[in-house]
This record gives structure tokens, C-alpha cells and sequence, in this order.
């Protein structure tokens, strides 16, 4: 994947009311490679992107403090170790 590129997996999350219908849901992860950056949003709602207490790692909120995604910095350093962050 290219710098600024990104792609969608669409999942089913289970039946609607007892029917066959599948629900689909959608999470967007977007990768820059030159910033050396990764997003993942579970839901597209507005909101904003607050501290954790990892400061690679930053959590997308709303209003509420529902979480809808979260952003990672130096994603790279991770081949050194796993991130383990809790949101």
C-alpha cells in the first residue's frame, strides 16, 4: 500500500431480529508510510482524538466517550515489540 492509501473491511455482526439480513459493518484503516502512521475508525460520527497513556497512541472519541477509533505514530517500532494499549 502506497503513502495516503487506505482500505475498508466489511464485516457481518451478527442477524437482525431473528432474519437471515446480516448487518454490515465497516472499519477504515489508513496507513501513511512517509509519517510512518496508522488509523483504524470503527464508526464514521464525528469526534476527536484524545491522549492515552501511551503517547504513540491516540484514541478517537465522541461527545460521550464512546470510542470510534484509534490513531498509531511510529507504527514501525513495532516490529521491535508489540503495543499493547487499553482504550
Amino acid at each position: 500500500m502506497t503513502s495516503g492509501q487506505g482500505f475498508i473491511i466489511r464485516s457481518t455482526s451478527g442477524r437482525k431480529s431473528g432474519t437471515n439480513i446480516f448487518a454490515e459493518r465497516k472499519v477504515r484503516i489508513w496507513y501513511d508510510r512517509e509519517g510512518d502512521y496508522l488509523e483504524v475508525i470503527f464508526d464514521q460520527r464525528e469526534g476527536f482524538f484524545r491522549e492515552t497513556e501511551n503517547d504513540q497512541v491516540m484514541e478517537k472519541v465522541d461527545a460521550q466517550g464512546n470510542i470510534l477509533g484509534f490513531s498509531i505514530l511510529k507504527v514501525s517500532a513495532l516490529r521491535k515489540a508489540p503495543l499493547e494499549v487499553a482504550l
